[in-house]
């Protein structure tokens, strides 16, 4: 390895360290709180076993709960902590995959569900904490909409999570008590015409709702930025909602996603070392026919043991690697199961990292400074960072699937 090459790496590193001690310490300002890898106390709930704010007392050792516990961060750097006056797409935003299903979760219809979580707090908490991004899987089940998993391609009672109606309403609940945020939805749609937009009208969004016909779209020349954040907030065009089913933007309003966003291969399929594959569906990850770039990490099987190791070192190589293949752009969603596990900064580092990228070429947002100028539109997406050290662990990758529907 090129003498050069390595010591871009070392840089980096001491780059990144220094960006994770200046988080650390922003989420542990409290007096006496423990920092991001500082020990604590797992059974210690009332306070986040010591940990400092945006920080939560977990452990990496499997079983979830056994070994050594230790503060890792649960909530990203605010990305409108510089300002909100760039384009949306110069943001970068966590996301949680398969949002709805929820560690414990109990069917409203009586039954045991059997298929496997993919998060430990509600849509809710993961809003309170910084999740901007909402991956659900919707189904006609049970005389209404459901996010549910599948089973040989059908929702039913042991696979249903909630109604979906009840998820919505979460989310106009936290639109209503944050005017400043924007929330974007991804629907893996399996509903019949009509019934999702019954949903999002029956919990109130439609008064949030990002038109369509705003969106910059290859048949409008596409690859043009989009509105300005602040322009979104002002509009009160918060809730931006993509479908993953062709042809339903003029009957109910529902953006067809890749139309606008690019996205990587979900699942272990996904995670291949060094590579950056794009989902069946999406145009080619160099596309700039779409502004919107969308990043998945993680296993086909969810595990949170796996999580811990995938949303450490290996999510943030992956940043790089996909950089390159997503024709020198950066992601403007990080999409990962379990999005508070990590062996430290985890998906809210990775986040950070991006967002400092795309808002001023610098390793981290904590670096950019409210006072900097929008970078012009040649700097929009700066050079990448040295990749992550030659001895961090590639991801860890699980089964290649599932017994159950993995595709959202």
């Amino acid at each position: 390895m090129a003498v050069a090459t390595v010591r871009r790496r070392r840089c980096f590193l001491l780059v990144l360290g220094t960006a994770i001690a200046i988080a650390a310490s922003l989420f542990g300002a409290a007096s006496g709180a423990a920092l991001v890898g500082d020990s604590c106390k797992a059974s210690s709930t009332s306070d986040g076993g010591g940990c400092g704010k945006g920080l939560r007392c977990t452990t990496c050792v499997p079983p979830p709960g056994t070994g050594p516990a230790a503060c890792a961060r649960t909530t990203p750097i605010d990305p409108k902590t510089h300002g909100t006056g760039l384009p949306f797409n110069r943001y970068s935003w966590l996301t949680t995959h398969n949002s709805f299903a929820v560690v414990g979760t109990k069917s409203p219809l009586g039954s045991a569900i059997i298929s496997p979580p993919n998060q430990e707090d509600s849509v809710s908490e993961q809003l309170k904490n910084g999740v901007r991004g909402l991956m659900l899987d919707a189904y006609d089940f049970n005389d209404a909409v459901w996010f549910c998993h599948s089973f040989h391609g059908r929702c039913l009672p042991f696979t249903a999570y909630v109604p979906a109606l009840s998820v919505l309403t979460e989310v106009r609940v936290f639109l209503e008590a944050n005017p400043s945020e924007v929330v974007t939805v991804f629907l893996e749609d399996y509903a019949a015409p009509g019934s999702l937009s019954n949903a999002f009208n029956a919990a109130g969004l439609s008064k949030y709702w990002f038109p369509e016909s705003l969106m910059p779209s290859p048949s409008k020349g596409g690859g043009d930025d989009w509105p300005l954040l602040k322009d979104m907030i002002a509009d009160n065009h918060r809730l931006i909602v993509f479908t993953s089913k062709k042809g339903k933007q003029g009957t109910e309003g529902l953006a067809y996603q890749w139309d606008y966003v690019v996205e990587t291969q979900y699942g272990s399929e996904g995670m291949s070392d060094g590579g950056c594959p794009k989902r069946s569906e999406s145009r080619p990850m160099d596309s700039k026919a779409q502004s919107l770039v969308l990043l998945n990490f993680f296993t086909s099987n969810p595990s949170q043991s796996w999580a811990c190791s995938n949303n450490s070192a290996p999510l943030i190589s992956r940043l790089n690697a996909c950089y390159q293949a997503s024709g020198n752009r950066w992601p403007n969603y990080i999409a990962v199961d379990f999005y508070m596990r990590s062996n430290g900064g985890g998906a809210p580092l990775a986040t950070d990292v991006a967002n400092g990228r795309l808002q001023c070429g610098r390793d981290s947002i904590t670096y950019c400074k409210p006072s900097s100028a929008p970078a012009p539109a040649s700097a929009s997406s700066p050079s990448p960072a040295p990749a992550a050290s030659p001895s961090s662990p590639g991801p860890a990758p699980g089964p290649a699937n599932s017994y159950y529907s993995t595709t959202g």
